[in-house]
């Protein structure tokens, strides 16, 4: 149900423009920075998937219509509300073009009943420039141009040509191939975008613009790839924005390291101003209102997420929102470190802000919870971070989204897409984790009781979660971060699969304090208490006092030795925190096991003896 939602049609009238394909949108429109005044003609290049005796599309109800031409010749239509229904016949693979001409003024959130408002005039209040812009996402494409609003259904390619007077500059996707003079005051723009688009990311913004560019050299790439730039002609704007204009640079070529090459590398990346409070990542040609790098990141991240590939509903905007949003905080971590604790910090701090909430979106038709600051954006990227924690792997974990965005390239994905991607490139089960973290709500708050007997470390972690009837448990792992008398800190990693986990750490020697729970702040959470009690012993697994086992060292730096008291035909499976079996053994009585290969943290010895009878003991190797 997700999937065929739409703000303006029902799912009878969504059935019928599912029954053929788009592959090509012209646009050819004369436009003002004055007003959101628009006239022109829209076509749309369709493939039907079955024998067709209607095509089904969208323009809003206030548009005149002048002529809708089929294959061009003027053809009879309906209009239902938005919905516009022109007779056909036309037979399954067959292509058709359909030409609107048109003309009117978009509705404003007064004039739509849906809120919208695809086309905007506004002045921009720090520099005093008047804009038109447009903005479609999620649901106003409409409002502005005749066209299908289906997500999963992607044209090829796009021309856009807009006249605009001689003063200004237009913006839109793909490459400028043409700036025509028409001797009359007037000059068209003709823009050319040849790689797959959704509906939402087609674009125009007007206004008297200047043009500053420079270019990227991502590894990869055959040539520059140009950033083209139309800023406010205001001879003070450019100034105050050139150093984070150029910084564009520097982040498309981060990018094109983690995720693999620009993808409209060929073409060109871009903005336009406009007097907005934010961004709005249109393929190719950014519409933002400043420059500053968490923002401009944020928007040629979704190049990307978003635009490379697209959520298939809205209900999984995740897959744009969330990867951007944590895509600004890898321009922290790499371009700015000092930066990117309390950016995290401040994501996690909105998040706890009220205990509940889902990443994924129930209702795909409320914008409000489409574009939720603290649980699609923050949390989005948060979990993003949690799930890069769980694969305890950054070239596996990069790896699986590099898979995600070449299998997805030029389509869309839902949420569960992800979760394959990165199975399949880090061998992590992420079922828990999805169910947890991104359907589930809320988070969990720790605490912890230890104590030390001898040089063995007993600890206890239990944990409460803020929605208890939607997730009751969460069962990522966690780190600990250990004082130690003399020597240097030991954060080990804890294996957690209940709210009351019991741990017996030997040979820890030199244990003071506990400084903190998730010390490098993986996982949304709050601490509870942590308590020393000298009185406390952890509850662990009971064995024979005929076959007490002896593990040592415990923490150790990947060489430990396993000792049986008695005898006999034993079997050691090792065993990540993943569930990942990491070695097989068989002995006797004592055998010296080598993890040196292996990453550090937490392991499960599962010992086996001849009668069948398991014991689990767990080591740390540091």
């Amino acid at each position: 149900m997700n999937l065929s939602k739409s703000a303006s049609l029902t799912v009878a009238q969504i059935a019928q423009t599912e029954r053929y394909d788009v592959h090509y949108y012209t646009l050819d429109v004369e436009m003002t920075n004055l007003s959101t005044d628009i006239a022109g003609t829209g076509e749309i290049y369709g493939t039907a998937n079955e024998d067709l005796d209607t095509v089904w599309f969208e323009l809003f109800n206030a548009f005149t219509i002048n002529e809708i031409r089929l294959n061009g010749i003027t053809t009879p239509y309906a209009r239902q509300g938005s919905a516009i229904k022109v007779p056909v016949n036309i037979l399954s693979g067959e292509n058709f073009i359909i030409s609107t001409d048109y003309q009117g003024t978009p509705p404003t959130a007064v004039t739509n009943p849906l809120g919208g408002a695809g086309m905007t005039n506004d002045n921009s209040p720090s520099w005093g420039n008047q804009v038109t812009w447009s903005l479609s996402e999620p649901f106003s494409a409409y409002e502005w141009w005749p066209c299908k609003q289906s997500l999963r259904d992607k044209a090829d390619s796009v021309s856009v040509k807009i006249t605009v007077p001689s003063t200004c500059k237009a913006g839109s996707n793909g490459v400028l191939e043409n700036v025509v003079d028409l001797g009359n005051g007037k000059s068209r723009y003709e823009w050319k975008h040849r790689h797959p688009i959704d509906y939402y990311l087609v674009s125009v913004a007007v206004a008297e613009y200047i043009e500053y560019n420079v270019y990227a050299n991502p590894t990869g790439a055959t040539n520059p790839i140009l950033i083209q730039n139309f800023i406010y002609n205001n001879p003070q704007t450019l100034p105050n924005f050139q150093d984070e204009i150029d910084e564009t640079v520097d982040f498309m070529e981060l990018f094109s390291d983690i995720f693999g090459l620009y993808p409209f590398a060929d073409e060109k990346y871009g903005h336009c101003m406009a007097p907005l409070s934010g961004g709005m990542e249109h393929q190719t040609m950014t519409t933002q209102g400043f420059f500053e790098k968490t923002l401009t990141s944020h928007e040629l991240a979704h190049q990307w997420f978003g635009d490379k590939v697209t959520c298939a509903s809205w209900a999984d905007i995740w897959v744009n929102e969330g990867f951007a949003s944590y895509a600004e905080y890898l321009i922290l971590e790499n371009l700015y470190p000092s930066e990117e604790i309390a950016d995290m910090n401040a994501r996690h701090n909105n998040i706890m802000q009220q205990p509940g909430g889902s990443v994924w979106v129930l209702d795909s038709l409320n914008e409000g919870a489409i574009f939720s600051s603290r649980l699609v954006y923050d949390k989005g990227a948060a979990i993003v971070h949690t799930m890069r924690f769980l694969a305890n792997n950054d070239a596996l974990f990069f790896q699986g989204l590099n898979d995600y965005l070449n299998t997805f390239s030029d389509s869309v994905s839902i949420g569960l897409d992800v979760k394959a991607a990165l199975e399949n490139a880090t061998g992590v089960d992420y079922t828990a984790n999805f169910e947890e973290w991104y359907f589930g709500e809320g988070f969990p708050t720790y605490s912890v009781v230890w104590n030390k007997i001898g040089t063995d470390l007993q600890l206890k972690i239990t944990h409460t979660t803020s929605r208890p009837n939607v997730t009751p448990t969460f069962t990522n792992p966690l780190e600990i971060k250990f004082t130690r008398t003399g020597l240097a800190d030991t954060t080990i990693r804890f294996d957690i699969q209940s709210n009351d986990e019991n741990y017996v750490i030997q040979n820890m020697a030199a244990i003071s304090n506990i400084s903190s729970l998730d010390p490098n702040n993986w996982i949304i959470n709050r601490t509870g208490s942590i308590v020393f009690d000298n009185a406390f012993v952890a509850s662990t697994e009971e064995i024979s006092k005929e076959e007490q086992i002896d593990i040592y060292p415990n923490p150790n730096n990947g060489i430990f030795t396993l000792s049986l008291k008695k005898a006999g035909n034993y079997k050691v499976d090792i065993l990540d925190t993943k569930g990942r079996i990491v070695a097989q053994k068989s002995f006797d009585k004592n055998i010296q096991i080598d993890l040196t290969k292996e990453i550090k943290g937490l392991y499960l010895l599962q010992i086996t003896s001849a009668d069948g009878n398991q014991t689990i003991r767990k080591i740390v190797k540091n």
